[in-house]
């Protein structure tokens, strides 16, 4: 029996009150995930419902308050080695060219100069950017500096890719293009053992179009998922093409159902909190 890539169990997190009360808030609790190898996982919710939090126990920079993380049948106790996390802001350094930027991940890895820049002159390549290695952030568009991170990101081989919102700033025509490169990059470059993908996104068409599965959160706090919805759409998928799909509308109303509830509860529990302010 093959192993889950990432397995987070009965998992909560709590932080402490902002406002010196000595409290603490529940950000999200009762969290069951099991990520698949070679499989795309999307997770979506209302605002502030703990998406980012998730993202952040898998890649081991938060530990949870209760429950346990396992990535390849082992406990994750400190930063996940097997992940590659694509932030949703703009981590290139300004001071580095593209070629630089993805080496930068290559370099702690403790690697040569010559296969550093080897292997990141072949993944600009393969995300359309050659002939731009020196080329500065400021010198870019947006959607080229999100290919120059996706090309950071994958140039390290991760078992495990980890995106919070990566597309979220783009226009609709690169952030399709982007979705697809993604989608595309990810069954190019998987192993016998497949890559594993968990993507947070607001967006539910972007989810159902380059998922697997969708998860559903409910509104914070003490968030927790309440809906698992199998994405069984024909690949390989274009993002735009797929939402022409007449199955495409009855998964999108089929989730909408459960997520539209927890939207309005949380705009809600806004709404009172800034009567209150």
């Amino acid at each position: 029996m093959t192993l889950p890539a990432l397995q987070i169990r009965d998992v909560a997190c709590k932080f402490p009150a902002t406002d010196d009360s000595g409290s603490f808030y529940t950000a999200i609790e009762q969290v069951n995930l099991d990520l698949q190898a070679n499989e795309f996982v999307s997770i979506v919710g209302p605002t502030g419902c703990g998406k980012s939090t998730i993202l952040n126990v898998a890649a081991g920079l938060i530990r949870p308050s209760c429950g346990s993380v396992e990535v390849f049948g082992k406990k994750l106790n400190s930063l996940n080695s097997d992940a590659g996390y694509m932030f949703q802001s703009n981590t290139l350094m300004p001071w580095r060219n593209a070629l630089q930027n993805v080496c930068l991940g290559l370099e702690y890895q403790g690697r040569s100069k010559l296969e550093t820049q080897s292997i990141a002159r072949d993944w600009l390549k393969r995300v359309g950017l050659g002939g731009f290695e020196d080329r500065y952030p400021h010198q870019l568009s947006g959607g080229m500096q999100k290919r120059v991170a996706l090309a950071q990101t994958l140039a390290l081989e991760p078992k495990i890719i980890l995106m919070d919102e990566p597309f979220s700033a783009l226009d609709l025509q690169t952030r399709q293009l982007m979705e697809n490169e993604v989608l595309n990059l990810c069954q190019a470059t998987s192993t016998d053992a497949g890559k594993a993908v968990l993507f947070i996104t607001h967006d539910l068409d972007e989810a159902i179009a380059m998922s697997d599965r969708v998860i559903v959160m409910s509104a914070g706090p003490g968030s927790r998922p309440i809906g698992n919805f199998t994405i069984d759409l024909p690949k390989p998928r274009d993002v735009a093409e797929i939402k022409t799909n007449p199955r495409f509308y009855e998964i999108y109303n089929e989730i909408w159902q459960v997520l539209r509830d927890e939207v309005l509860r949380s705009y809600a529990k806004q709404k009172l909190k800034m009567e209150v302010i």
